[in-house]
C-alpha cells in the first residue's frame, strides 16, 4: 500500500423530502403496494408530459447552499439515454449540462485532522424504478421484478471531486453529508429505505503520480460501514492486480456484504448516454432574491452547533461532535438541557447509556421510549441523592424500554437511596466485623482499603446505600 495511493470519488443520490414526485402528483410515500403509486407520467407512457414540482427546486437549492455551492440562476433538464428495465421511458431526466448547484465543498475530520473535499456538482434528476431480484442479489437471481413506485421520485445527485484517499475518509464524508441534509430537512436520509444511496468510483496510482488510474464503480452498499469496507477491499484488489502485472478493467462492481468482496457486474468502458436538452420541459430561472430567501431558511448546521456546544457549554470537542452527528441527538440534548442545566452530565449519559442501548438494539433514537424530560428527571433524582448513579443506570434501562417516569420506577421497585445513618449503622458494623484485614490495612495507612469496605456496604444494601454517607460513617467508626 505504501507504493500506491487511492483516488476515490463519491456519487451520492439523495431522495428529496416531498409529498409528490418530480413531474407528477403521485405520492412519494414509502412501502406501499408495488406499482400502486404510478401514472402515465412516471410510467413514461407516450404523449404524457409532466409539470415541475416547485418544492424540488427549493430543496435542491437549499441543499446546494448548505454544501457551500454556487447556485445556477438559469438551468434546464436533459435526457440521459440508456436502456434498463427499471427505466420505462428509455431515458432518465437529469441535469447533465447545467446543474442547479456546483463548486461546493464539505470539511471532514479524520484522526484529528480537518480535510476539505470539494463538491463538483449537485443536480436534480428523477429516480428510476426498483428491481426486486428473486435471489439474494442480481448476480445469483433467475428473475427480477420491477416496481415503478419509485420511478419519477425527485433526487439530487451530489458528486465529489476524486479527493478522498481512504475508506475511512469516505465514511466521514458520508456521515457529515448525511447530517447536513438531515439538519436542513432536505431528505430523511434513510439508507435502509433507499433515500440515500452511494456509489464509489475507486482507482489507485503510484504515490507521487498525478495521472488517474483506471477506475471501477462500486454499487449495492447499504451502510456507511459497507462503503468503507467495500472501498478498502477494492483498493487492495486493484493493487494486487497491478502488482501481478495485469491491468485494472473499467467496470461496475457490486459489494457482496456476506463475503466481504466486490464482484464484477458489467463492463463500463466509455459509456455514451447521448445526452441532450429536454425541450418538453421548461428551463428553471431563479432570481438572486429568491435564492437568498431560501438561504434564510437554513437552520443551524452541524459545524455551527458543534462550535456552540464547545464555546457556550464547555463540552469537549469529542462530545460535541458525537451529539451533533445527528439532528435527533442534538435536539434530544438541547431539550434535556432546558430541564437540567448541566451539559457535561447530560453528554456523559447520552454517550455512555443512551447510545449504548441504541447500538445494542440496532435502533434509531425515535424508536426508544425515553424522553428528554425523562432523562432530566432522572438526573435530578441522582443530583438530590434520591438514588445513586448505579441505580440510575438501572432505572434508565427501564425508561428506555418502557418509557416510564423515573420517579414512578424508583417508587415501584423501592430503589430510593439509603442516606439515613440509623439504617446504615448496623450494616456498617457488620462489614467492619467481617473484614478485619481491610480494617487493619486502613488503620495502618492504606487508604484504598476504605474503598473495599464501602463496596461491601453497597453490596449488602444492593447498591441502595448513599456511598458518600457510607464513606463518612466508615471513617468515623474506624478512627474512634
Amino acid at each position: 500500500m505504501s507504493k500506491y495511493e487511492a483516488v476515490i470519488g463519491l456519487e451520492v443520490h439523495v431522495e428529496l423530502k416531498t409529498k409528490t414526485k418530480l413531474f407528477c402528483g403521485c405520492s412519494t410515500e414509502f412501502g406501499k403496494e408495488p406499482n400502486s403509486q404510478v401514472c402515465p407520467v412516471c410510467l413514461g407512457l407516450p404523449g404524457s408530459t409532466g409539470v415541475l414540482n416547485k418544492k424540488v427546486v427549493e430543496l435542491a437549492t437549499k441543499a446546494g447552499l448548505a454544501l457551500n455551492c454556487e447556485i445556477g440562476t438559469y438551468t434546464w433538464f436533459d435526457r440521459k439515454n440508456y436502456y434498463y428495465p427499471d427505466l420505462p421511458k428509455g431515458y432518465q431526466i437529469s441535469q447533465v449540462f447545467r446543474p442547479i448547484a456546483y463548486n461546493g465543498y464539505l470539511d471532514i475530520d479524520v484522526n484529528g485532522q480537518t480535510k476539505r473535499i470539494r463538491i463538483t456538482r449537485a443536480h436534480i434528476e428523477e429516480d428510476p424504478g426498483k428491481l426486486a431480484h428473486s435471489g439474494g442479489s442480481i448476480t445469483n437471481s433467475l428473475a427480477s421484478f420491477v416496481d415503478y413506485n419509485r420511478s419519477g421520485m425527485p433526487l439530487i445527485e451530489i458528486v465529489s471531486e476524486p479527493e478522498i484517499r481512504s475508506g475511512e475518509e469516505a465514511k466521514a464524508y458520508l456521515e457529515k453529508l448525511k447530517a447536513i441534509l438531515e439538519y436542513t430537512g432536505v431528505s430523511d436520509v434513510k439508507m435502509e429505505q433507499g433515500s440515500l444511496r452511494c456509489d464509489a468510483n475507486v482507482s489507485v496510482r503510484p504515490v507521487g503520480s498525478t495521472t488517474l488510474g483506471t477506475k471501477t464503480e462500486i454499487k449495492n452498499m447499504n451502510s456507511f460501514r459497507a462503503v468503507q469496507r467495500a472501498i478498502e477491499y477494492e483498493v487492495e484488489r486493484q493493487i494486487a492486480v497491478l502488482e501481478y502485472g495485469d491491468k485494472v478493467v473499467q467496470e461496475t462492481r457490486g459489494w457482496d456484504e456476506n463475503r466481504g468482496i466486490t464482484v464484477s457486474m458489467r463492463n463500463k468502458e466509455n459509456p455514451d448516454y447521448r445526452c441532450f436538452m429536454d425541450h418538453e420541459l421548461t428551463p428553471i430561472e431563479l432570481t438572486r432574491e429568491w435564492i437568498e430567501e431560501v438561504r434564510a431558511t437554513i437552520p443551524e448546521l452541524p459545524d455551527s452547533r458543534r462550535k456552540r456546544l464547545i464555546e457556550e457549554y464547555g463540552l469537549p470537542a469529542y462530545d460535541a461532535g458525537i451529539i451533533t452527528s445527528s439532528l435527533a441527538l442534538a435536539e434530544f440534548f438541547d431539550a434535556t438541557l432546558q430541564k437540567f442545566p448541566d451539559a457535561k452530565t447530560i453528554s456523559n449519559w447520552m454517550m455512555s447509556e443512551l447510545l449504548r442501548l441504541l447500538n445494542a438494539g440496532n435502533m434509531e433514537l425515535h424508536q426508544a421510549k425515553v424522553t428528554p424530560d425523562g432523562l432530566a428527571s432522572l438526573l435530578n433524582l441522582i443530583k438530590k441523592g434520591t438514588i445513586s448513579n448505579k441505580i440510575g443506570k438501572e432505572v434508565f434501562e427501564i425508561m428506555f424500554k418502557e418509557g416510564k417516569d423515573p420517579e414512578q420506577i424508583v417508587k415501584e421497585k423501592g430503589l430510593s437511596q439509603i442516606s439515613d445513618a440509623g439504617q446504615l449503622s448496623q450494616v456498617i458494623a457488620e462489614v467492619i466485623a467481617n473484614n478485619p484485614k481491610s480494617v487493619a490495612d486502613f488503620k495502618s495507612g492504606k487508604e484504598q482499603a476504605i474503598g473495599f469496605l464501602v463496596g461491601q456496604v453497597m453490596k449488602a444494601t444492593k447498591g441502595q446505600a448513599n456511598p458518600g454517607v457510607v464513606n463518612k460513617m466508615l471513617r468515623e467508626e474506624l478512627t474512634k
